[in-house]
């Protein structure tokens, strides 16, 4: 064998018969000159090609003449061909040093310069390496609260823009492939045409496989680059396993020199450093690949909600929509991350096996048949978890589904005292969702614990027939503990396989449901033949030829034979009775049904009014404006016509001022007004109006119809279509057409109608009632407008100061909305401005650590901690014992105690399995036990909120609360903390070793606690800032797709879809703008952890080379093998502690309604909550006055009234003059702030809220149906039997329909009831209160959505039904208080004439005027 220093040559340098040791070899002259020459090409042609592709993709044109380069370039040719390989060596090295550094960025750069640019692009590459560039960001944070100004701009690759478009076009292309391959395919085998539905059916299968190759199409060179990271970093992981065992025979033969041991530490250093690297630049690139998949998700999903159909819509809800974005969204990500742990893992265990055979031997055969046994236990436990999951999934959509609809309608839920009931729902739902996760994180420990397991079998089953049947194989140092580097590595890999399983299930159930709702049935775009107007008179605007139409492709016809023509320039009305299709039609003419038969032809572009108005959560310019320039003339005009300038005039903010979710702080009025005025400001040349007076009062509406709709208005000229009921407009009418049964009965002009005696006379009749004038409303009155009536009032004086607070500046305006201002309808249901999600600052706070430990509860955290100080002992044993086993004196070639080592190893092991799978089962357990509560905690304290609260709170804060943070804490925090556990355990276990086997290793292992803390700190204070920001935004983005959605007619009718596409890609691209440092901080973290990690396996290394003739090889191994682990092992507790602060946050946030003002107790235990109370049902208003804030002046105020027991009593006034204010007070909506209210001599305050809304049953204005059974919501507390329900539906006439319906009582409703009419739904409103049978009712503006036969049909059964109850009718049909024994009319809040009808039309007074505007007097 050739000597160190001796050259490469000679026949002793190969000699294989000498027992040299390894070392040798691999340390002598001759390997390192080839190692020197070989290594630095290698690493050219290795990572060259990746480089100059790198350059190709990221190139910045040219680069300028600086002196950095002018020097870099200096150095390229050597000038001095003489000069010593020292001074070569030199100038090599100074080039290197001058590479590190950044060249000047061109003067001139391809892209525009970005506000607030990432810094990455001009970061140096150990600054690219290390992240070194994040460190600014991360010291601000520690300094500072983050804000908007400090985040990086999005970069044009990262952008919604760029991405979106692109999956758009895969995706596309794929599926349009897939259809023609299963037709093809199916026509193929049948040898003819295949039906429609069969290929529907057969593509079902594909549709989740078309959606993954269009993501791999877009993402999979960048997959593919980190891939190749992650094998070049695999390729240093195992490198260390093979210098351990060099630098272990250096620890056992005391004749080799010191050097070979320091190099072979710094060695193992600069490999599990490279491995770090690269590890990290993995996880980086698929992180960044996980941020632009879900911003391209996210954006898919939303383009489809544009084009859903109608049937689509029904079959989805809001809720389903909002987890799709939360959840389904986030789980697919997620596993991107996991996608090469379903292979690697593999490769690794078989190069883990190939260094066992080299260790051990044959002995390492029976690793391969412990490990292959315990595979099909966890195929049986991934196909059960699958089931498990996506019933999981399942529940969480009902739950989100209902609690979307609760919230949506908290106001109704709240007037019938129904937040107990649905509470129940929920919560069972939920229980059912806890169950399923429940079962699968157990499937998922034992799972885990059988991996876990597997690897100790493996090194008992190895060790023990090593030691116990092969001949003269002692266990010595080196074969255990390099065997237990090896097993630590196999470790990860079969613990890393069963978190890539259970992610890519998760993440298949997610791509299923996302596929499913993406291949929904889409409107069709040739549905409705569409040209530009001409704008000629007499023209034909509107054509329907033989129009024949169904709601779905599949379901029943909705409109039969429609021929209709429609002239440029005329007003068409159209009337029939509730359920006639009025809305259908107009529904077809905007291609939202599916055209069966015919065509449709409209000449220009179209706006239209639903009959149910949607208002946006925004300013009042903006939900008019809609998307369009703003024209400040115009929309004064506009604003004036449409009766909205007095209320604009009373918000705090003028137009600029933001309208509640919903618009749940305007008035039904107010709402309709402002999708009028919507309309009329996008001068289009077809305006579809579905009943747009019927939540005006008459006066209000007259004018409406006089300066917006009719012949003089602001719409002349163009082409309108009117739905109504209110038939005293049909003499102005150019057309009209009458509808029954989904078929055009006759039409015609108003006096040919009338002539023929049809269909429209037929409805005229059944108006008209004995006492009631011939004409009743079918007069049109001109009366002088009372000057006090702010609707009603024309030009308000001074144009001037009108016109400054219209345009208010933004200083003002942000002055005015930062200032408590007047609400929005001063006494009409008023709330207050609505703010956006509070955001806290800096570190989590220990009280929210201590509120998730209460959750979980004293015992089983200290259950929990014991159990895995238990496990942790057993390993510490076990480790401890293995390096007696290796010490032990070998007789014969054989250790005298090998079997009961083995036996006591074996015990141990199986002690630390058992103890493994009893924490990690205690943790998840206690884990959903907390969420539960948690959940439970923020229900109660959202449904315990006043109805304010609802009022000024955007939707999307509340569902993301219910969805996305209540999933984090569902599974991420359960999963964080037992891996905090594991971690810091294990980190107490290493410290113990290496400190008590090197003491000198202590002196490096302080500071470096002393740094990781402080990394720690830095890292949490960014991170957790980061973490609220995110959830902030991410909240926009809820609100906004749940807004488009319910909007969505409306949207496609004003063809708004690209400004809306817009407006969610900017929300989606400031989500992703907070996610992108965050993300980024991660990586900081880990590289620059694992780094300190590094440095102390050194330090054990080199210690253990100073104290190598104290130190025994046993000893050593056991030291510098716990050395290695701590890499991981600090770094993981270290970001286990972190990622657990953030998801904190998600708890934060579902405390953030805690402190919020509560209603008054649902119950209380005082004699009115008995149950003959009301006995007669008399209310009576002391001075009663109520305001809407503190701060503001009262809006009711004086009120004195008293109704006796058995009255009927109509309140009456103008828009906003507090009628249903009186009904607020009553219910208890609104407390009193002056007086009070006393029923049968009891004040309502002494009375529980729920007991004193359960006693009252309100009808209101907008008709309001839950997701569930037919059944459900006419009963909705299950008191009644079904006969009595059937009774119920025969007396407001709905028994036939029911009866027609599948299932009938439990036909199920979809969301809000959009498979039913308004006044079918009105009339089941009325049949629920019906079922309550309360002493008091209240019909607050009850029959303004239905026509005059079913507002008569619902008069008689209220006759009937209600004759000894005491009825308050608000209405502002004065129609419907004529039968009324007194009437209150209502005026600023005031009561301002009572008595009978007769009387007040004897007084000449307000109800005198307000009769002419009816044109009943």
């Amino acid at each position: 064998m050739a000597a160190a220093a001796e050259p490469c040559v000679g026949q002793g340098v190969w000699n294989w018969t000498e027992p040299e040791p390894i070392a040798a070899h691999l340390l002598n002259v001759c390997f390192l000159k080839t190692a020197g020459i070989w290594v630095p090409p290698m690493y050219l042609w290795v990572l060259g090609p990746i480089y100059l592709l790198y350059i190709h993709r990221h190139g910045n044109n040219y680069l300028r003449m600086s002196p950095l380069f002018k020097a870099k370039m200096g150095f390229q040719s050597d000038p001095y061909y003489h000069l010593s390989t020292y001074l070569c060596l030199s100038l090599v090295l100074a080039q290197f040093v001058l590479s590190c550094l950044v060249d000047q960025p061109p003067f001139f750069p391809k892209d525009p310069q970005q506000s607030n640019p990432c810094p990455e692009a001009g970061a140096s590459f150990p600054s690219k390496a290390m992240f070194w560039w994040v460190s600014g960001l991360v010291w601000r944070g520690y300094r500072r609260p983050l804000g908007p100004k400090d985040l990086w701009s999005l970069g044009r690759e990262n952008s919604s823009k760029e991405i979106v478009s692109q999956l758009e076009r895969a995706w596309t292309r794929n599926r349009s492939a897939a259809q023609r391959h299963t037709k093809a395919g199916a026509a193929k085998r049948c040898g003819t045409e295949v039906p429609e539905t069969e290929v529907f059916l057969q593509q079902e299968g594909s549709q989740s496989g078309s959606l993954l190759r269009a993501i791999w199409q877009m993402f999979r060179s960048t997959f593919l680059l980190g891939t190749l990271s992650l094998v070049i970093s695999d390729v240093f992981r195992f490198a260390v396993p093979k210098l351990l065992s060099l630098f272990l025979e250096f620890i056992g033969n005391p004749t080799t020199p010191a050097w070979k041991g320091y190099l072979l530490a710094v060695l193992m250093f600069l490999s599990a450093f490279l491995q770090s690297v690269w590890e990290q630049q993995y996880m980086y690139r698929l992180k960044v690949m996980q941020m632009r998949l879900r911003t391209a998700i996210t954006g898919l999903v939303y383009r489809k909600v544009l084009v859903l159909s109608s049937a689509s819509r029904k079959a989805s809800t809001v809720g389903d929509v909002v987890n799709l974005v939360s959840v389904d969204v986030q789980r697919l990500t997620e596993s991107v991350i996991y996608l090469n742990g379903l292979w690697l893992p593999i490769i690794w265990m078989i190069i883990c096996f190939v260094y066992l055979w080299q260790l051990l031997g044959p002995s390492a055969l029976t690793a391969i048949a412990v490990f292959l046994s315990l595979l099909p236990l966890n195929f049986f436990i991934t196909k059960k978890r699958k089931q498990h999951q996506e019933e999981h999934m399942r529940q969480k959509d009902s739950r989100a589904r209902l609690t979307s609809c609760v919230i949506r309608n908290m106001k109704m839920v709240k007037s019938h005292g129904w937040e107990g009931a649905f509470l129940e729902r929920v919560l069972h739902i939920r229980g059912q969702e806890l169950g399923a996760l429940r079962t699968s994180s157990l499937l998922f420990s034992v799972s885990l614990v059988s991996f876990q397991v597997s690897t100790f079998l493996v090194a008992l089953a190895v060790f023990a027939v090593h030691s116990l049947v092969a001949e003269e194989n002692a266990m010595d140092a080196e074969k255990a503990f390099v065997t237990l580097v090896v097993l630590d590595i196999l470790t990860k890999a079969q613990g890393f396989l069963p978190f890539s399983i259970d992610s890519v299930v998760r993440a298949r159930v997610s791509l299923d449901r996302l596929a499913a709702f993406l291949c929904l049935e889409e409107v069709d775009p040739g549905a409705v033949d569409s040209s530009p107007s001409r704008r000629s008179a007499g023209d034909t605007c509107i054509s329907v030829h033989n129009g024949t139409f169904a709601w779905s492709r599949e379901g029943t016809l909705c409109l039969r034979r429609i021929n209709l023509t429609v002239p440029q320039g005329h007003l068409l009305v159209v009337v029939g009775a509730v359920g006639a299709g009025k809305s259908s039609l107009l529904s077809a003419l905007l291609g939202e049904l599916s055209k069966v038969e015919g065509s449709v032809t409209i000449k220009g572009s179209v706006a239209y009014v639903p009959q149910e108005a949607w208002v946006q959560n925004t300013s009042v310019v903006e939900n008019v404006c809609f998307r369009q320039e703003l024209d400040p003339m115009w929309l004064e005009r506009v604003l004036e016509a449409c009766a909205l300038w007095p209320d604009v005039c009373s918000f705090p903010a003028g137009v600029h001022t933001k309208i509640g979710e919903q618009g749940m702080n305007l008035s039904g009025g107010q709402k309709q007004r402002l999708s009028l005025a919507r309309a009329v400001y996008r001068k289009a040349a077809v305006y579809l109006l579905d009943d747009p007076l019927a939540a005006l009062d008459a006066h209000v509406g007259q004018q409406v119809f006089n300066q917006v709709i009719g012949p003089d208005g602001l719409l002349q000229g163009t082409t309108r279509i009117l739905v109504t009921h209110a038939l005293h407009v049909l003499p102005q009418a150019d057309w009209i057409v009458v509808l029954e049964d989904g078929a055009i009965a006759e039409m015609g002009s108003y006096q040919e109608l009338l002539r023929r005696k049809g269909a429209l006379v037929g409805l005229l009749d059944a108006v008209r009632r004995p006492g009631d004038r011939g004409d009743g409303e079918t007069e049109l009155t001109t009366d002088a407008k009372d000057p006090r009536d702010p609707a009603g009032s024309g030009r308000p004086e001074g144009r001037p100061e009108r016109s400054m607070k219209l345009l208010v500046s933004e200083k003002d305006r942000a002055a005015s909305e930062a200032q408590p201002g007047a609400p929005l309808d001063d006494p009409e249901w008023a709330g207050w401005s609505t703010g956006e999600d509070g955001i806290q600052y800096g570190r989590v706070r220990a009280t929210m650590h201590l509120t998730y430990l209460r959750a979980v509860g004293a015992p089983l955290c200290l259950y929990a901690l014991f159990l895995f100080l238990c496990q942790q002992v057993a390993s510490f044993c076990r480790g401890y014992w293995l390096s007696l086993w290796a010490d032990d004196p070998t007789v014969d070639g054989r250790q005298t105690q090998a079997a009961l080592r083995g036996w006591i190893f074996g015990l141990l092991g199986c002690l630390q399995a058992i103890g493994l799978f009893a924490s990690m089962a205690m943790v998840l357990l206690a884990g959903i036990r907390a969420s539960r509560l948690l959940f439970q905690r923020l229900l109660w304290d959202v449904a315990q909120c006043p109805i304010g609260f609802f009022e000024r709170t955007p939707i999307g804060n509340l569902l993301n609360r219910f969805s996305k943070e209540t999933d984090t804490v569902d599974v991420d925090i359960p999963d964080k903390l037992r891996f905090l556990l594991i971690y810091a355990f294990g980190l107490l276990q290493v410290s113990l070793v290496v400190t008590v086997t090197t003491p000198l290793a202590i002196v490096a292992f302080l500071p470096l606690l002393v740094l990781y803390a402080g990394f720690q700190s830095l890292y949490v204070a960014s991170l957790c800032q980061l973490r609220r920001l995110e959830s902030a935004r991410h909240s926009f983005v809820c609100s906004h797709v749940a807004d488009t959605f319910q909007g969505i007619t409306v949207v496609r009718a004003f063809q708004a879809q690209c400004p809306f596409v817009a407006q969610n890609d900017m929300h989606v691209d400031e989500s992703q703008r907070v996610s992108f440092p965050r993300l980024v901080a991660d990586r900081w973290l880990a590289t620059n952890l694992e780094l300190l990690g590094n440095v102390l396996v050194l330090a054990a290394a080199m210690c253990a080379v100073l104290s190598k003739a104290h130190l025994s090889a046993g000893l050593v191994g056991f030291s510098v093998s716990a050395a290695l682990q701590v890499t991981q092992t600090l770094q993981w507790a270290v970001r286990s502690w972190t990622d657990l602060e953030s998801s904190i946050v998600s708890v934060e946030r579902m405390k953030d309604y805690v402190q919020t003002p509560k209603e008054a107790p649902w119950r209380l235990p005082t004699c009115a909550d008995r149950s003959p109370w009301p006995h007669g049902g008399q209310i009576e208003f002391r001075d009663f006055g109520l305001r809407y804030r503190p701060e503001l002046p009262l809006a009711v105020r004086g009120v004195s009234f008293k109704i006796e027991a058995g009255e009927k009593v109509g309140i009456v006034g103008r828009t906003g003059a507090g009628k249903s204010s009186l009904a607020g007070g009553l219910l208890r909506l609104l407390e009193a702030a002056e007086g009070g209210i006393w029923i049968d001599g009891v004040p309502i305050t002494h009375v529980g809220l729920h007991t004193l809304r359960s006693r009252i049953t309100i009808i209101p204005q907008d008709p309001t149906l839950f997701p569930g059974s037919l059944r459900m919501n006419l009963d909705m507390l299950q008191e009644h039997p079904d006969q009595a329900i059937w009774e119920a539906l025969d007396t407001v006439q709905l028994r036939a329909l029911v009866a027609s319906l599948p299932g009938q009582l439990q036909y199920e409703c979809a969301d809000q009831g959009c498979n039913l009419s308004v006044g079918q739904k009105q009339l089941l409103c009325l049949a629920r209160a019906l079922l309550r049978k309360t002493q008091i009712l209240i019909l607050d503006e009850a029959t303004a959505a239905v026509d005059p036969g079913t507002e008569l049909q619902m008069q008689a059964a209220l006759r009937s039904s209600f004759a000894q109850c005491t009825v308050l009718v608000i209405a502002h049909r004065l129609r419907s208080v004529m039968d009324c024994a007194r009437v209150l009319v209502m005026d600023k809040g005031q009561v301002a004439e009572s008595g009978s009808p007769v009387q007040l039309l004897a007084q000449k007074g307000l109800f005198h005027r307000l009769a002419q505007e009816s044109g009943l007097v």
